[in-house]
């Protein structure tokens, strides 16, 4: 009966799907305009370094997050397009903060320079400071009353040494055929929608009342500051993840009651992250006996409380001006590196798309507008305060999310493409669970499949700002891409530099992402909902 049923479905459903691949259209005189422009006459790699080299680290209202806004809306102001403003959220985000002056260095018993870099929103220290590190070798709580007394003035080693092996396989990877055919197979029964849930158990709830404790010890104690190894044991060769400082909370306050890294009320120690090569030698060291004496150099600064901002531009549209097709990225980053894949790679790729839509010299059907959001790495909170201002919001913040309440403005908004993986090169996209859309952006990808991009997945991805889109209920799509060296070099690390880009990767994501947004801007319809 199920195998009756289902072919019944498909059955009826093929002919719709072939009727609209049939009548999309594809406008191949300004594809071949856009292609040519964005393969022979490409700012993407100037626009980058701007954002890195010269604007980079971008951390979230950070002095350097500033300028790089400011040079993107200049920037973009130059090209023709209108409207262009530095957009202030209608809430406060906190402080900015960024690093004046570091050094951490071992003395004795060998000279040799830590690589190792200070966390976010961390507090500096007064002058250059030399003294012991102590490693805390506990295990339970009990095992702390040893040390006390004994932290005043000293650098900490809070945790357990991380297991580090030599890497046998290649970091740079691209997606092959088998993993792009699942991809494709995907359906809506088996897509959990990129969900995940947070750690929980008696075992967690243990470990979190261990490490509070541990915190709590080093602060009543007057530690100077606290060294930890990289959280990613993925990273050998000296790379290191840093992201915020730890703030302190008893494990039973709920986490989104607790107190932010970038919180005027945020009182911490020096927190800095070590690569683990290094902090394993350090542990070993401290095991055998052998004292360690360390010289460090922190300088920091805090700007005031305030706002968070976006940037937002756009080119108007003709007959049908008031709808809305946008595309956006988050131009915000961690600080260890300069925020190159992670994500001035979107952020230029977008800027370049916009720059070869207006080269065309006419005017959209629909008004095409770019979003480079702030606060991405904080929780999407640029773009979820430009959607909510704008378009609406979800009332519920749990499951069945049947709470919607949208403005106006939801109404003539069509469709968001999001550019965060990396610099590799679009595969393909994401469908979110909107089987409607799939028919058309199958069509607009046939131009594109000698590039390698044609895959349609059902599949969610998460964790990037299509979200705010798709969580009221507006399409909202993330592009598939290459990882190349993305989830085990460069996201959130110290090698998150201009150099680990891909050229013709960033010129063939503008091309596509030029070509969506025109095909998306001048169809007869707005994409479909889901």
């Amino acid at each position: 009966m199920k195998t009756k049923l289902l072919s019944l479905v498909v059955a009826l459903l093929i002919p719709g799907i072939l009727l609209a691949q049939q009548i999309e259209k594809i406008d191949t005189a300004n594809f071949s305009k856009i292609k040519k422009e964005g393969m022979n006459n490409s700012k993407v790699m100037d626009i980058l370094s701007m954002l890195t080299d010269v604007h980079g680290p971008r951390l979230t209202n950070s002095p350097n997050h500033k300028k790089a806004a400011d040079y993107a809306k200049s920037t973009l102001e130059s090209w023709g397009l209108q409207n262009a403003v530095i957009d202030q959220w209608d809430e406060t985000f906190g402080r900015g903060w960024q690093l004046k002056k570091f050094n951490l260095q071992v003395l004795d018993p060998s000279a040799f320079q830590v690589i190792s870099h200070p966390k976010a929103w961390t507090p500096g220290i007064k002058g250059t400071v030399t003294t012991e590190a102590i490693y805390l070798d506990a295990k339970t709580e009990a095992d702390l009353e040893k040390y006390k007394g004994k932290l005043k003035g000293k650098i900490i080693l809070f945790n357990a040494p991380v297991p580090v092996k030599p890497g046998f396989k290649a970091d740079a990877t691209r997606l092959n055929d088998s993993t792009l055919l699942k991809m494709a197979s995907a359906t809506l029964e088996n897509n959990e929608g990129g969900n995940f849930r947070r750690p929980g158990g008696n075992n967690f709830m243990q470990q979190q009342k261990f490490n509070y404790a541990k915190w709590q010890l080093c602060e009543k104690e007057g530690a100077l500051a606290i060294l930890e190894a990289s959280p990613a044991s993925r990273l050998e060769d000296g790379t290191i993840m840093v992201s915020a400082v730890t703030v302190p909370s008893p494990p039973e306050v709920p986490f989104t009651k607790r107190i932010r890294a970038q919180s005027p009320e945020a009182k911490v120690l020096p927190q800095i992250v070590v690569a683990d090569e290094q902090y394993n030698r350090l542990v070993r060291l401290i095991q055998k006996g052998v004292a360690i004496k360390m010289e460090m150099t922190l300088e920091t600064e805090f700007t005031p409380a305030s706002n968070g901002f976006n940037v937002i531009a756009e080119i108007p549209g003709t007959d049908l001006k008031d709808e809305v097709v946008m595309i956006g990225a988050h131009l915000d980053s961690w600080h260890a590196g300069t925020g190159a894949t992670d994500n001035a790679a979107g952020s230029a790729v977008m800027m370049e798309a916009m720059r070869i839509i207006k080269s065309l010299g006419t005017s959209p059907r629909r008004t095409i507008r770019i979003g480079l959001w702030g606060g991405e790495e904080q929780g999407l909170i640029g773009s979820r305060n430009y959607v909510k201002r704008t378009f609406g919001e979800r009332l519920d913040k749990t499951r069945p999310y049947d709470s919607i309440k949208l403005k106006p403005a939801a109404e003539k908004f069509s469709v968001y493409f999001n550019m965060d993986n990396g610099t590799g090169k679009y595969r393909g996209i994401y469908l979110q669970g909107n089987e409607s859309a799939g028919p058309i952006f199958r069509s607009w990808f046939k131009p594109f499949h000698k590039m390698g991009a044609s895959t349609i997945t059902l599949e969610n991805t998460g964790g990037t700002d299509h979200l705010s889109f798709d969580e009221i209920g507006l399409p909202g799509f993330q592009f598939i891409q290459d990882p190349i060296e993305y989830g085990n070099r460069t996201h959130h690390t110290s090698m998150d530099v201009y150099d680990k880009a891909i050229e013709d990767d960033l010129k063939q994501n503008a091309v596509i992402t030029a070509s969506f947004a025109w095909q998306a801007a001048n169809r007869d319809n707005k994409i479909p909902r889901k």
